[in-house]
């Protein structure tokens, strides 16, 4: 059984409930947690007593609920309208077609590209393969032999893994043990530092994604932190600002500009290189289409949803795209350019849409669907529709048009950002589902399914939140507004975009700078055949830092661990069962900590509604204050890493016994 009814309520269930807890982190934090792993656990566990479940089904409840992690990133774009007036509250309907028909069209997008990024391609999916790990391992323990022998470990090591990154995730909701280890220091008017997260799942997913990109990463790191930081400081600086206020401060407002900038040359970049293959499994969809109808059977495991499906899906979903760009452009100075708008707005929707599925693809394949910065894929939507726009339409319509311009300029990247959230989440899912054995068109229409239910969620749950706390940037935010910090850097830029106040001058820097990557790339492949792929040295300087250090650290960790596997062995194929328990310990990492996220955002959110009486909302299970922060941060560095030491060498014993 695969596409079950009882698979698609309980898939639909766990994605209800993990949309609403990833919105609420999402506005507070900026980040999301990967709701696939927890929900396949939770899957297992409740399909369990049922005979007729296996290993299919549980996959089908993953991808319907893994759409509750990515299509949440949608509240980098719905907060924008308030806070540039255009909205006084967040209506229904409109923001459910922008999220539903953005979400299903990168369903739709990624469909053709699953043999070229997924089947042909080497890429690691560090989230796809820990899902997989976790269903088979599960699945497995059924059986009897040594298939179920050698399970049973890995299962062990996944409930290992879960148990310690939980307990660690614990005592960091404690504050016994620090977020964050940071350090940050003047040298002369320069400052500079670094942040690490004290997160085990970061670190397990920087031992799936390996060590080439994990260099790459690094690489991005030491020229942001190293270099372009301390420059600007220098350049800038200000005396009385202490070092980390002023260091974070210009990485958020220039350096993460420059990057974004590299970021969008890299993309581009590997759209290129890319576009070989992705032809190449475009004609072999086309290919297999063609046998379907001259009576071919197909392998279940190569059967995607029809192309005549994806072109009826794309012209549906296309419609609403259209309407709500009728709805923003009518009644505004824009009204006499309403037909050229709108079929411009459809055709970049419809164009862009399908090259940001393809970068999103490759950027889940690289460092996974939760690590993923989508949100760059909205500065980038925001930057090409409103530069369209300033450049077109602006000349003819004057000052007063601006604002109606930034409206539409935030509505086009809205369902680019939707696009690129479930392209990114689709792909993932569609390696897990290769790693297990699924049908790839029952995962499809499973995850458009899961995406019309956050859909359904997103708004009203924003509308509480927003009566409740209210939006940075949003007038009259009191001073428990919810952060929504992408949200407040893309109605910033768009607004200084259109009014002509961006300094080109970040994005120019960037731009050369994602050429150089290019050339260092290509050179270092063509000379030694390395690889430090562009995308991922931009990855390292765009996202925070204490966020891509913890994932370095767990690929260089990683690599260790593999490498030592080889002298722990007695013979190759025990050291290939040490290096597979070393992938299942880090998958456990992940879904220890991602379910201890999905039960502190929902205590929090208890907290900050005044449900539950606590002394600091922020921290509902504190039991220590800021005068431990020094302690904190030391005990998080002795406990968590020797905690990642000792499961290493109890997984290579493990091994070695087995």
């Amino acid at each position: 059984m695969e596409l079950s009814i009882r698979g698609v309520i309980l898939g639909g269930l766990i994605c209800v409930v993990f949309t609403a807890a990833n919105i609420y982190l999402c506005l507070q934090s900026g980040l999301t947690f990967a709701a696939s792993i927890p929900a396949a656990v939770i899957s297992m566990a409740l399909l369990r007593p049922f005979r007729d479940s296996g290993i299919l089904e549980n996959n089908i409840v993953q991808t319907i609920a893994s759409s509750a992690g990515t299509l949440s990133c949608m509240v980098f774009i719905l907060p924008t309208f308030l806070m540039i007036g255009h909205w006084a509250e967040i209506p229904f309907w409109p923001a459910f077609w922008m999220c539903a028909s953005g979400g299903v069209l990168g369903v739709v997008y990624s469909i053709p590209l699953r043999r070229s990024l997924v089947t042909g391609s080497d890429l690691p999916y560090p989230e796809g393969v820990a899902a997989a790990e976790v269903l088979r391992a599960g699945e497995a323990t059924r059986g009897n032999g040594g298939d179920a022998a050698e399970a049973r470990l890995g299962l062990r090591a996944v409930v290992v893994g879960s148990i310690a990154s939980a307990i660690m995730a614990l005592l960091v909701g404690t504050r016994l043990l620090a977020a964050e280890v940071a350090g940050y220091a003047r040298f002369g008017a320069a400052a500079t530092g670094m942040t690490i997260n004290m997160q085990l799942a970061l670190f397990g997913a920087g031992h799936l994604i390996g060590l080439a990109a994990g260099m790459a990463m690094l690489t991005g790191l030491v020229l942001a932190w190293g270099v372009a930081v301390p420059l600007m400081t220098l350049w800038h600086p200000d005396a009385h600002a202490a070092a980390a206020d002023l260091a974070m401060d210009l990485w958020r407002h220039k350096v993460r500009f420059v990057f974004a900038s590299a970021l969008a040359v890299s993309a581009l970049w590997t759209l290129v290189r890319l576009a070989r293959p992705v032809a190449g499994g475009v004609v072999s969809a086309f290919a297999a289409q063609a046998r379907r109808r001259a009576g071919e059977a197909l392998d279940r495991t190569e059967q995607d949803l029809s192309f005549t499906w994806i072109g009826i899906l794309v012209v549906l979903l296309l419609i609403p795209v259209g309407v709500l760009l009728h709805g923003f452009i009518a009644g505004t100075p824009l009204a006499g350019l309403e037909l050229p708008l709108m079929v411009a707005g459809v055709l970049f929707v419809a164009l862009t849409g399908f090259m940001v599925a393809a970068i999103c693809g490759y950027m889940a394949g690289l460092i996974g669907s939760s690590n993923s910065p989508v949100s760059s894929l909205a500065i980038i939507g925001v930057i090409c529709s409103a530069g369209l726009l300033s450049v077109t339409v602006e000349p003819h319509l004057g000052i007063e048009a601006r604002p109606a311009l930034i409206a539409l300029a935030l509505l086009v990247a809205g369902f680019v950002l939707g696009v690129a959230t479930i392209a990114n989440d689709n792909l993932q899912d569609l390696k897990t589902g290769e790693l297990v054995g699924a049908t790839p068109w029952r995962q499809q229409v499973a995850l458009i399914i899961g995406v019309i239910a956050g859909a359904l969620v997103i708004p009203p749950i924003m509308v509480l939140l927003g009566h409740a706390y209210g939006y940075a940037g949003v007038a009259g935010a009191g001073p428990k507004a919810l952060a929504a910090p992408q949200a407040v850097l893309i109605a910033s830029l768009a607004g200084q975009f259109i009014g002509g106040t961006l300094d080109w001058s970040l994005l120019g820097t960037g731009a050369l700078l994602g050429v150089g990557f290019i050339v260092f790339d290509t050179v270092l492949e063509r000379r030694w055949n390395l690889r430090l792929p562009p995308l991922a040295i931009a990855f390292g300087g765009y996202i925070p830092p204490g966020t891509i250090s913890i994932v370095i650290i767990g690929a260089v960790a990683g690599h260790l661990y593999e490498a030592q596997a080889d002298t722990r062995a007695a013979n190759p194929g025990q050291a290939a069962l040490i290096r597979r328990l070393g992938v299942i310990l880090a998958s456990g990492l992940i879904v220890g900590e991602s379910l201890v996220n999905v039960v502190l955002a929902g205590v929090t959110a208890a907290a900050k509604t005044g449900f539950l009486h606590v002394s600091d909302s922020d921290w509902p299970l504190a039991l220590v204050g800021n005068g431990f922060a020094t302690w904190g941060m030391a005990l998080a560095i002795v406990v968590i890493f020797g905690s990642v030491l000792g499961l290493y060498r109890w997984a290579a014993r493990m091994g070695q016994n087995a």
